[in-house]
């Protein structure tokens, strides 16, 4: 059976690695590798090339970007990535295609695979959140045959959906497997010693200024006594306006702050074990945290809706409530246990058992 992979982003790699591993060991499958979206692009670091140095061969890149960082450029690029991935499908031929989450670039290809008659595995459907990425994961998971939700609420969410509840065929985001391999290197009495793990995304049905809300952000943190690793944003419109006033902020001597464009994954995962604390909008500090019980602050509305473990704290978008709550976090430190809300170790097993034995076409 050759299983197609779809990757957009760095998110979608460090997510599915652990899927991509396993069905690469397995004799009985074959793994197909196709790069889209911000994979490519030198400015987020050109994840392909990561992917290529752990060891997998990339079947197709896509170019297919817009310039212009607009809700314009994107609803482009989803139009652009459609006949690009159709005609990729065409030339690979795959028995299904396996992707994850919400992007407009997989909303394209998706579309594609359906019209074509490929079955689609989907992870990450039955969630809640801001941007306009909440209808495009329910426009993947109409879609979509075979369901992977990452916690149990959302099962229920892709049952009622769908209407097909047996279509589930693991529940659990499979970057808890590579949390399972990940061990903190803790301080000696238990807690994290890390730098600050920052990201800040724009939220895109939000009309408010991005600069202003990246200006609180970095307010709140310059005078945090930590050293800070942060993460540059995603490719939807406003980041722009992130990067502008971030570079803005680099312009003086900030040696306690480190940027970075792209992380391998299991870097990125040792790094949210060993934070102090993670400060920002990524859906990562979300789910991710949760199986370190990583004290987060959970900064905006971007991922309102989403379930949350008890070492979230959300706060509004100003500086001022910003740094107190970071304030509060650093003073208790890790007191969550980690948490299986958004998976155990086990779901990229699952998933291959599937793949051997479940699929009914």
């Amino acid at each position: 059976m050759k299983v197609c992979v779809l990757l957009v982003d760095r998110a979608n790699y460090g997510r599915l690695l652990p899927v991509m591993e396993a069905i690469a060991e397995c004799e009985q499958l074959t793994l197909q590798v196709v790069c889209a979206g911000t994979m490519s692009l030198p400015r987020f670091g050109r994840c392909v090339d990561l992917v290529r140095s752990d060891g997998f061969a990339v079947d197709a890149e896509l170019c297919h970007e817009h310039e212009g960082n607009s809700h314009l450029a994107m609803a482009c690029a989803c139009g652009s990535v459609m006949p690009l991935f159709a005609h990729t499908l065409e030339r690979l031929r795959p028995d299904m295609l396996l992707m994850i989450g919400d992007r407009y670039e997989a909303l394209g290809a998706a579309a594609a695979a359906h019209l074509m008659n490929i079955p689609i595995m989907h992870f990450q459907g039955g969630e809640t959140s801001e941007c306009v990425d909440h209808r495009t994961r329910n426009a993947i998971t109409a879609m979509a045959t075979w369901h992977v939700p990452a916690t149990e609420a959302a099962a229920l969410a892709v049952g009622r959906m769908t209407g097909k509840p047996d279509g589930i065929v693991a529940v659990g985001c499979p970057a808890s497997d590579l949390a399972a391999e990940v061990f903190a290197d803790l301080d000696e009495d238990g807690q994290p010693s890390g730098p600050l793990l920052v990201s800040f995304h724009p939220n895109t049905t939000e009309h408010a200024d991005k600069r202003t809300q990246m200006r609180a952000l970095l307010n709140a943190i310059k005078d945090v006594p930590h050293e800070v690793d942060l993460l540059w944003p995603n490719i939807d419109p406003g980041s722009d306006e992130i990067h502008q006033e971030t570079r803005t902020f680099l312009k003086k001597p900030r040696d306690w702050l480190r940027t970075y464009k792209n992380l391998a994954p299991r870097d990125y995962m040792a790094k949210l074990a060993n934070t102090r604390c993670a400060i920002g909008n990524s859906s990562s500090f979300v789910r991710d945290s949760t199986f370190f019980g990583t004290p987060v602050v959970l900064v905006g509305s971007r991922q309102n809706g989403r379930e949350t473990g008890a070492n979230v704290m959300q706060t509004s978008c100003d500086a001022a409530n910003i740094r107190a709550c970071i304030e509060s976090q650093l003073s208790v430190g890790r007191t969550t246990e980690p948490s299986s809300l958004y998976g155990d170790g086990t779901v990229s097993e699952q998933v291959v058992s599937f793949l051997l034995n479940g699929v009914r076409q």
